[in-house]
């Protein structure tokens, strides 16, 4: 497969300002591996537009050459994972429910806002059914093998799986997913990618399928920072703004908090190895690191015992539906909504309740230090076939989303970056930042990010 023409979003939207390609171009190229018969687009797409693609491409070349591009990245592919309302389009969450659903009317506002900046919406990627697992598995459609070792058929990580590997495999300049435990950075850190959660109600969630109204978010997959922040500034404002990183905060060098509660517990070697020499090499930068305990984390299991929100929500959206089509469900699914059955309107209330508290204490805690860092997951991608088990495919669903779904729990945003060795397997570096503090996340994480790219 052709490797991809620019390493970035941005060093691409400057290849177009400079002249040196055009979107037509970087269309037809991302056409070509989308359809490269050796391939994974088979499986990373639900759809593909390449006609309309195509044709928003002339269009923003033209723009262009007038100098009236909408935004410095116009004319460049972006994929839309398949939970996201766009026009003419049917939103299928990666299921068969909803096969023969209406088209949507109109883009999410999300996309919309991508799509008026003039990026170009290359096809609807797969995804786990209705966003309910972190292993990225889908009976339905088929499941995209990770780029590692791929041969070996290894699990793309969930639920924005297509997403992850529309970018690996410069498919899309950046995979727009949503992120209720994890959904964009365990696909990202099994991958070798940047992958961002903001904040939960930074960016609007309307015309999306929902799995918790509580903690759904609208995130990003690229090959770097800078195209997650792009991706995130022009979702979330409809302007690209992506700032050019400070060393250290206020004329001090980084302080960044390492969790150790729980987030350590049943980690595999090869991630173990990779994160020890990661806080090495930032510490040998000049990062200041400080290892600390945050107990509120160890409430959020018993909290979460009946289902959690994602449960309780995802039973009250997916009730009507389950009248008749429950056997159309991915079984791992349809049992992960049936749980919400467990909780009554108190048990709600209750988590409800807890999860203020545990925010208001945790934040106490993690307010001392410019960022937190913990492994994104504690494990390197798995054999797809290994998933066949049951029992296995509910642990490793456990444990890749033990650590991620903290940030979705204490509504905070957060940023996985590799941190591996070229050539080693994938290990993700996770960055929580506080609530609302978005761009100074991204600010840190572009600082890091250049200390670990001799990785």
């Amino acid at each position: 497969m052709t490797s991809a023409p620019f390493p970035s979003l941005l060093a691409a939207a400057q290849a177009l300002a400079d002249g040196r390609t055009t979107s037509r171009i970087l269309i037809e190229q991302a056409l070509e591996r989308i359809h490269d018969p050796h391939g994974e687009g088979a499986r990373v797409f639900m759809a593909v537009h390449a006609g309309e693609a195509r044709r928003q491409a002339d269009i923003m070349d033209t723009l262009r050459q007038q100098g009236r591009a909408p935004s410095a990245a116009a004319g460049l592919p972006v994929s839309v994972k398949d939970l996201f309302d766009e026009a003419g389009s049917v939103s299928r969450a990666g299921s068969k429910v909803l096969e023969h659903a209406t088209p949507a009317s109109m883009d999410a506002p999300a996309i919309r806002n991508l799509k008026q900046a003039g990026m170009v919406s290359i096809g609807r990627t797969t995804m786990t059914e209705f966003a309910f697992s972190g292993v990225g598995i889908n009976p339905h459609v088929g499941t995209p093998a990770n780029p590692w070792h791929r041969q070996e058929r290894r699990i793309p990580g969930g639920s924005s799986s297509g997403a992850a590997i529309s970018v690996s495999d410069s498919m899309a300049f950046a995979g727009i997913g949503s992120d209720t435990g994890g959904s964009c950075r365990i696909p990202a850190a099994l991958t070798g990618l940047v992958g961002f959660k903001p904040t939960a109600r930074r960016i609007s969630t309307q015309g999306t399928i929902p799995l918790s109204s509580t903690l759904d978010s609208v995130g990003s997959i690229g090959r770097t920072v800078g195209c997650c922040w792009a991706a995130d500034s022009l979702m979330s404002t409809g302007t690209l703004c992506v700032q050019e990183a400070p060393n250290g905060r206020d004329g001090r060098p980084l302080r960044l908090g390492v969790l150790s509660t729980m987030v350590m517990e049943g980690m595999d070697e090869v991630v173990g190895q990779t994160w020890e020499r990661c806080l090495s090499l930032l510490s040998t930068q000049g990062v200041a690191l400080e290892t600390f305990s945050c107990p509120p984390l160890l409430e959020i299991p018993t909290a979460n015992s009946k289902g959690g929100f994602p449960a309780a929500e995802a039973l009250a959206w997916h009730a009507p539906l389950l009248t008749e089509h429950a056997n159309t469900y991915d079984p791992f699914v349809l049992h992960r909504i049936l749980r919400g059955q467990e909780q009554s309107a108190v048990d709600y209330i209750a988590l409800r309740q807890t999860r203020a508290k545990l925010i208001r204490q945790a934040a106490d805690i993690m307010a001392h230090y410019d960022a937190v860092i913990l492994p994104t997951v504690p494990i390197i991608a798995p054999r797809i076939s290994d998933m066949d088990d049951n029992a296995h495919y509910l642990a490793t669903n456990l444990l890749l989303l033990r650590n991620t779904a903290i940030a979705n729990f204490l509504d905070l945003c957060a940023i996985s970056l590799p941190c591996h060795k070229s050539g080693d397997a994938p290990v993700g570096l996770m960055i929580m930042g506080g609530h609302g503090q978005d761009s100074r996340l991204f600010q840190i994480a572009a600082q890091l990010e250049r200390i670990l790219a001799p990785c």
